[in-house]
């Protein structure tokens, strides 16, 4: 059984290269999901101290971006190195917080720690171009520059990518950030700033603010103008308000939001294949990821063999604490997610749906939600246009490709879609009819480091990691020079 050691974790902000109690007496009690035990209590920022941080990250601004690249790509790796020395450490950390298994939260450090050395890497690449104007009049330089002070919001799914996916393109091209983590996992990135902090990051370049007050902290840090860009994670009714926040001062925003991703199986699939793809595209994070498998389409010469298979893949499981040894499901996040998601199986099964396994909200201490699959879903059960955020996977039987089509497309969201069939022509053909941003052929993980991850419609603004993530952070200036 891993160890949980909160010794290197600080409690305090961190701001302008500082550790600071911040000015409100109250704390933000940190509470492990499995045992609802107060693990950790640390400083909880006011709407000054959010202020006090913007400022700090704008005084260092200048010189940050001044900073020659190779210098913010060695702060990069060395961080890289230093995170990946505390796998095991930060792993029970982040288990004790968000309640993920301790093998997804290693696996987690190792996919973060891919952003620091992605980026460390393609900050070294940002060009310009240079030209003679068509008209001859003269040539036509392009540079590319950082947007400036930036505010990144991390989710709580995923406490550490989510933050390095942020971090990493942003002091790769020198914008000093102010980060605030999710108020139920802010351990993960407080331990992230320490490590950023001893790779040598200048101070004030990156500030990180927790609080248990998101609007009235984020709405002054907005307002004052001093920050260029925002970079979101999480819900779109969220993503909405602050984009509405930031048109003031016309605030670039980069919004990754919600998801309600198809998993289509068509009738050629392999169902040995498609139960292993399901369960890595359904039950990664406990089924809490945007990207995860919110409706699984069948068709329905298959629906009723592929639910007998995927319930008794389920039925393998282990529920429990993250921390114990041989647990391949954690607790959800906290009980009101856990009542939530109960609340959408028993509306699904009013409507028709039926149980073939789970379903059922255990009693007893801790935050735990079993395994479920639902057969013969209703297309219009509540649970088919929310994000369900949780290990359930509903069966929809279709038609034929078009009606899936119509099926996958029916939603606001458009984030993820996935699909799986041996005909490589259909494959292309309903990828390009999908309304998303991002497809998985033939598997149920997509995410890469080297890959823009974002979406459409209500998913959100923008793609983050890859080529594109580091766009976010630049912007083009033209300069004009005459030839005489």
């Amino acid at each position: 059984m891993p160890t949980l050691n909160l010794e290197n974790v600080p409690t305090k902000l961190f701001i302008g290269g500082e550790w600071i109690a911040g000015s409100n007496p109250d704390l933000i009690k940190v509470t492990n999901p499995a045992t609802g035990e107060v693990i950790a209590e640390i400083a909880n920022a006011s709407p000054e101290d959010g202020r006090l941080a913007a400022e700090a990250a704008n005084t260092a601004q200048d010189a940050f971006a001044a900073m020659p690249a190779q210098e913010r790509s060695k702060i990069l790796l060395k961080a890289h190195a230093l995170l990946l020395e505390s796998k095991d450490e930060l792993a029970a950390i982040m288990t004790a917080e968000m309640g993920k298994p301790f093998a997804e939260a290693r696996g987690e450090i190792d996919y973060s720690a891919g952003y620091l050395q992605w980026y460390a890497q393609e900050g070294l690449r940002v060009q310009g171009s240079h030209g003679q104007s068509p008209s001859g009049r003269g040539q036509i330089l392009l540079t590319r520059e950082p947007v400036g002070v930036s505010f990144l919001i991390t989710p709580w799914n995923f406490p550490l990518a989510m933050g390095a996916r942020k971090i990493a393109p942003a002091v790769a091209t020198g914008c000093a950030v102010v980060v605030k983590p999710a108020e139920k996992t802010p351990l993960t990135m407080l331990f992230l700033a320490r490590i950023f902090q001893k790779a040598g990051i200048p101070a004030g370049t990156l500030n990180v603010v927790t609080t248990t007050n998101s609007s009235k902290l984020t709405g002054p840090i907005l307002e004052d103008g001093l920050v260029r860009h925002l970079s979101f994670t999480g819900s779109t009714k969220v993503g909405s308000i602050l984009h509405g926040q930031c048109s003031k001062h016309m605030i670039r925003t980069s919004l990754e939001l919600g998801g309600n991703a198809p998993f289509i199986i068509f009738e050629d699939a392999d169902l040995d294949k498609a139960v292993t793809e399901v369960t890595a595209a359904k039950m990664r994070n406990m089924g809490e990821a945007c990207t995860a498998a919110n409706r699984i389409l069948v068709h329905e010469s298959l629906a009723d063999e592929f639910g007998t298979r995927l319930a008794a893949r389920f039925e393998q499981f282990t529920v429990g604490n993250g921390l114990d040894e041989g647990v391949d499901i954690g607790p959800m996040i906290d009980q009101t997610s856990c009542e939530r998601l109960q609340g959408l199986v028993d509306n699904a099964v009013a409507g028709g749906a039926r149980i073939l396994i789970g379903g059922e909200l255990p009693e007893g201490a801790g935050s735990f939600y079993p395994p479920t699959v639902l057969a013969d879903v209703p297309r219009d059960a509540d649970l088919t246009s929310q994000e369900l955020f949780g290990p359930v996977a509903p069966i929809i039987p279709f038609k034929d490709e078009a009606d899936a089509i119509e099926i996958a497309n029916d939603t606001e969201y458009g984030l993820a879609s996935y699909l799986l069939t041996n005909d490589l022509a259909r494959a292309m053909r309903v990828s390009g009819r999908l309304e998303a941003g991002m497809v998985g052929i033939n598997t149920g993980i997509i995410s890469d480091v080297a890959a823009p991850l974002g979406g459409v419609k209500a998913s959100g603004l923008g793609r983050e990691g890859g080529v594109l993530g580091i766009d976010e952070f630049l912007e083009y200036k033209y300069t004009f020079i005459p030839n005489d």
